[in-house]
């Protein structure tokens, strides 16, 4: 089967990598093509100019190259609507319609969905203009949690500790600071607890766990400083126990997935839950549309299953055929390698060397990456690479994952030093 790949991140280079191994590639005649792709990906796929904003584009190519199944990889292309297109036009894809890629492209759409479904999540408001926000502070007690309703690569949330601070913070959305995605802001009841991630996959029916993950969003060691795509994760999160988890599945999962395909929005692909544990149970904080980034790096790297099978039958409606997934018991760990300047404006064009750092097992996987004409290996992009490890836990993990990130050379980027830092003190109490 031939198969397309949109993306060119360390999602998606984690994606061709774990698609690379799939049976649907196993013929001699089997083409994968990647778009754009970056250079780690080149690896694995054709990497091809083609433009995801432009639908009729994707769609001769798949007509033309014979495309059984196209992955969506980034949230952008969903919420536009990419999907529907490809379907229109009879081909299999890997990822949701328009209506239920809502669930990421508006966060007041996801609260309202939580409301009617009976869905635990945080108190909130919708406002659509500075004086309305404003006001809507009253409501709230600090520190304040502000969202802009739209897309805003992962960079859109405020958390405000006083009333003054947030109310510079929603003049400033208001005023442009996250372009469309902040025409509306979302305020909301802050949340106290423990944050992890908690993937699904469904056919818009059937539902299958995917596996877990804690992500680590601040730029800062100790979580400090401005919020980021993230900087590092780890799979899975033992903070989220198997009790936890089938409370996950029962009282957020799926009346999710019943809700939007009983209001005919039925959701297929993956299922990203950002939660909170709190002290009354897991709360939803926020829906993604598509894998996370750099979670999607240690789900990839623990999969046993056969990602192409899987996500082949999602786009068919047969997820139910699919089985269970199944992930090795060892933890991957992953740490990301920035370009200074990020979050901010980062420094491109820094040149790496990635020495021996594989040599170890670990893999390394492109963020933001390009090749200069001699060959050589620069940065692109703010997040530029991830640098993944597997270990028997947290700790043994961390430490030969930052044994890679030390063999490479990246003289204009940095990384966090402490990622799994929660776990790997737990690890050590009970141990």
């Amino acid at each position: 089967m031939n198969i397309l790949l949109l993306g060119s991140g360390g999602r998606e280079h984690a994606l061709a990598w774990k698609l690379a191994q799939s049976s649907l590639l196993a013929g001699s005649d089997d083409s994968f093509y990647a778009a754009p792709g970056n250079p780690g990906i080149a690896d694995h796929a054709r990497c091809v100019a083609l433009d995801a904003t432009d639908h009729q584009a994707v769609s001769d190519f798949c007509a033309e190259h014979a495309i059984g199944l196209v992955v969506i990889g980034p949230e952008a292309p969903l919420v536009d609507g990419l999907a529907d297109s490809l379907r229109n036009s009879s081909i299999a894809v890997f990822g949701p319609a328009k209506a239920a890629a809502q669930l990421e492209g508006s966060k007041g759409f996801t609260k309202d969905l939580c409301e009617r479904a009976g869905i635990p999540t945080a108190g909130y408001v919708r406002t659509a203009s500075l004086a309305d926000a404003t006001a809507a502070l009253d409501k709230f007690e600090a520190p304040y949690v502000l969202k802009a309703d739209g897309l805003a690569a992962g960079k859109g949330v405020v958390i405000a500790e006083t009333r003054a601070e947030a109310a510079e913070a929603l003049t400033d959305m208001y005023s442009g600071r996250f372009g469309e995605a902040g025409a509306e802001v979302v305020i909301e009841e802050f949340m106290r607890g423990e944050e992890a991630s908690f993937f699904a996959l469904t056919d818009g029916e059937t539902i299958i766990p995917f596996g877990s993950a804690q992500d680590h969003k601040r730029v800062g060691e100790g979580d400090t400083g401005p919020n980021t795509g993230g900087m590092g994760a780890y799979s899975p999160a033992p903070v989220l126990t198997p009790e936890l988890e089938a409370q996950v599945m029962e009282r957020i999962i799926k009346p999710t997935v019943d809700t939007l395909r009983s209001e005919g929005m039925p959701y297929s692909g993956v299922l990203f839950a950002g939660l909170m544990l709190t002290d009354s149970g897991p709360k939803l904080i926020e829906y993604n549309c598509r894998f996370g980034d750099p979670e999607c790096q240690v789900l990839m790297t623990r999969l046993d299953s056969d990602l192409g099978e899987m996500m082949l039958a999602c786009a068919h409606g047969e997820l139910d055929k699919a089985g269970d997934a199944r992930f090795e018991e060892a933890t991957a760990l992953t740490v990301v390698m920035a370009a200074n300047g990020y979050p901010g404006t980062p420094e491109k064009g820094g040149s790496i060397d990635l020495g021996n750092a594989e040599g170890e097992g670990a893999k390394v996987f492109h963020a933001g990456t390009k090749r200069s004409e001699d060959g050589s290996l620069t940065a692109s992009g703010g997040r530029v690479l991830n640098v993944t490890q597997t270990g028997e836990n947290v700790t043994e993990a961390k430490a030969k994952a930052y044994r890679a990130v030390d063999a490479i050379a990246f003289p204009d980027g940095f990384c966090r030093r402490d990622i799994g830092w929660r776990e790997v003190e737990r690890e050590g109490r009970s141990g």
